[in-house]
This record gives C-alpha cells, sequence and structure tokens, in this order.
C-alpha cells in the first residue's frame, strides 16, 4: 500500500551468514573437495561424518539420511512398525514426529506436556501404554532432553524400544549424556537452522544395537544390503556427500557455538526475570543442558507482543501454534481439551532471535523491544 514501509530488523532471526565468513575457508575446502572427487552420493565425507558423529555422542554406531524426519522413517521401519501399532508420543510438536507414525498406518498416542519444558510428561505416559504399543517417542523440544531415564525405564517395563526424537537437540546432554545416545534409537537433523545445520536436508539415526544399525542402514538404500538384493522396504534416505562435507567443517566450531548458545540463553533469562510483566521463562532441569535450538518464553498477550516486535523490527517465530491433536489431518488422534497443558502452551510460546553470534547489544534491543511491548 502507499504509504507504508516495511520496519527494518534489527537482527536476523537465525544468523547464517555471520557462521559462514567464520567458516568460510574450512567450508569452502570440504565441498571443493567433494567437486573433485565427484562421489557425490555415499562418499567418504559421510563415512568420515559418522564416525565424527558417534564418536561425539559416545554411541556405538550413526547412520546418516536425507532428514530428520526421514530418519524417524527409518527408526520406526527398523523397528517393524506394523498398520495398527501404537507409538506413545507427544502433540506438542513439528507435524514429522506424528506424520512417520501415521504415514506407516500406525497410529500415534499423544501424551500431554510439562508447561515448564513443554516436554512430554514422563509421569503420564505409563498410563497410555496398550497391549498395542511398540514404541515411545519422546521429543527434546527447543533444545533440551526429556526425561529420559523415566521414560527408558517405562519402556523397559513394557519391553518397548524408545526412539528418541532428538531434532532439535544434538549437543545437548541428559545426565552427563549426549542427546542421542540416551535411548534404543536416536534421531536427528540437521536442517540448516539447527544447533548444527548443513545447508540443505540432513539428518542421523545413532544407536547401540548392531542389528538395529545394519537394518537402518539397508533402509536407507532401498531395503538393501547389497546391490539389488533387497531384504527389506526401503527408501531412497542418504545424505548427500556434499551436506557431510559442510557438517564436517562445521564440527570445528561446534562446541564454541553450544557453549555461546548457552550463553546467550542465560542472559536472555537474566534480563527478562522480571522486565516484562506477562513474559514466563522455559526450564531448563539442572541434571540435563539444552542447545537452544529455539530461546522460546510465554507470554499471555502473544499477538500483541508479536505485533509490537515486529514493529519495533524484532523478528520472532512461534513454535508451535496449534497442538498436532488440533490439525485437521490428525484430528482423530485426539479432541479439544484432551491435552490442555499442549493446547495452553500453543497460544503462548513465542521464540526470540537466537544464534551463536547474538550480540549483547542486539540482546539489550531485543529486550528493551519486549519491555516496551509490555508497558505499552
Amino acid at each position: 500500500m502507499p504509504g507504508t514501509s516495511k520496519v527494518k530488523a534489527i537482527t536476523p532471526f537465525i544468523d547464517l551468514k555471520t557462521q559462514y565468513a567464520a567458516l568460510r575457508e574450512s567450508i569452502d575446502v570440504r565441498m571443493r573437495a567433494v567437486l573433485e572427487h565427484g562421489q557425490y552420493i555415499l562418499g567418504p565425507e559421510v563415512a568420515e561424518l559418522e564416525e565424527r558423529l558417534a564418536a561425539y555422542t559416545g554411541a556405538r554406531h550413526c547412520v546418516s539420511c536425507a532428514s530428520g524426519t526421514e530418519a524417524l522413517l527409518i527408526a520406526l521401519l527398523a523397528l517393524d512398525l506394523k498398520p495398527g501399532d501404537e507409538v506413545i508420543t507427544t502433540p506438542f510438536t513439528f507435524v514429522a514426529t506424528a506424520e512417520m507414525i501415521v504415514l506407516l498406518g500406525a497410529v500415534p498416542v499423544f501424551v500431554d506436556i510439562e508447561r515448564d519444558t513443554c516436554n512430554i510428561d514422563a509421569s503420564k505416559i505409563e498410563a497410555a501404554v496398550t497391549p498395542r504399543t511398540r514404541a515411545i517417542m519422546p521429543v527434546a523440544l527447543y533444545g533440551q532432553p526429556a526425561d529420559m531415564d523415566e521414560i527408558n525405564a517405562i519402556a523397559a517395563r513394557h519391553g518397548l524400544p524408545v526412539i528418541e526424537d532428538a531434532a532439535q537437540s544434538f549437543g545437548a546432554t541428559y545426565k552427563g549424556r549426549r542427546s542421542c545416545n540416551v535411548s534404543t534409537i536416536g534421531c536427528t537433523s540437521f536442517f540448516p537452522s539447527k544447533p548444527l545445520g548443513c545447508y540443505g536436508d540432513g539428518g542421523a539415526l545413532f544407536t547401540n544395537d548392531d542389528t538395529l544399525a545394519q537394518a537402518m542402514r539397508d533402509i536407507r538404500v532401498h531395503g538393501q544390503p547389497k546391490r539389488y538384493y533387497h531384504t527389506r522396504i526401503g527408501v531412497g534416505g542418504r545424505m548427500d556427500t556434499l551436506q557431510c562435507a559442510v557438517l564436517l567443517a562445521k564440527l570445528e566450531r561446534f562446541d564454541w557455538e553450544v557453549g555461546k548458545r548457552e550463553e546467550v540463553a542465560r542472559r536472555y533469562d537474566k534480563l527478562l526475570r522480571g522486565a516484562a510483566p506477562g513474559i514466563s521463562l522455559l526450564s531448563v532441569r539442572p541434571d540435563r543442558t539444552s542447545v537452544y535450538a529455539q530461546y522460546t518464553v510465554l507470554a499471555r498477550e502473544r499477538s500483541r507482543l508479536e505485533s509490537s516486535l515486529q514493529a519495533q523490527g524484532v523478528p520472532t517465530a512461534v513454535h508451535y501454534p496449534v497442538p498436532l491433536h488440533l490439525q485437521p489431518a490428525y484430528a482423530r488422534y485426539g479432541v479439544e481439551g484432551r491435552f490442555p497443558v499442549s493446547e495452553s502452551v500453543a497460544g503462548e510460546v513465542i521464540s526470540l532471535p537466537m544464534y551463536p553470534d547474538l550480540t549483547p547489544a542486539i540482546q539489550d534491543q531485543v529486550v528493551s523491544a519486549i519491555a516496551r511491548a509490555s508497558a505499552a
């Protein structure tokens, strides 16, 4: 419209350009090596990355794949999930978590979340177990693992595997153990905006079970342990060699980035406490860490806050505005009012700019904008 102008953002929501500038030489060298050897599918960088990631997490096996979504699908296929089987998970997550369950003809059984972490409430899981339950799939939302010891104990009592949807938590810890190595199978994503992200889609699975590892390797190449011999139903789920090269370069400063994310989050916490009425902070449990894939708070008047921040040049995002059981495609798996905590926080969560290179000066501007919005 004439007379209107877009407010210039004071910061990107996620700054990948600054990260690339810091790693430009390493990334360029790694990618050029792939272009020169020309092994774009399952080239040497794929095995190198898998070895590095397995060592990082402490898991015996890492199987790279095409995306975090593909990782969940491969995990469920490796566990021989059948139509009608049930998988216990959370309704407050990105759709891929339930999507892969339903795609295989199975049934997502939702369990509500903890308000202060937005992770699945482990104390409510056992009541959801039935004779048709075949797995439990907790999500490490916003970068913090769920209560994996309690979840694993429930699973052990019922003879169930646990798949950690760790798409947002690679690099986090739970009682000193790395996320992705705290359950039967860990699945993560290397989507560009993730704490460890490539320049396209990518993902990985982790396990200490030799049989599951072999199954997952076969499944990602159309179910074939050797060429043109298919023992399982599989998918075309390989991770591109070029994307593996990018991650190998990014691993050079990943520990530093995780530390900076925690530093930025602690400073946000300090600045926001008491400074913005109507804003509640989420918690990180003392026995675990978060990599803050998002820095998310709860706002009683989110719409008003969003509009005000946008007008002040502060980008925000909502992860996630509608819980899965209220999405049209998943309405059969729950009714409104069934998961009250998920429904409540879905109307309040708002994520602020978060990336390792975020400066204190920019943080001050973000928090000042929130304070002005709250006072208005």
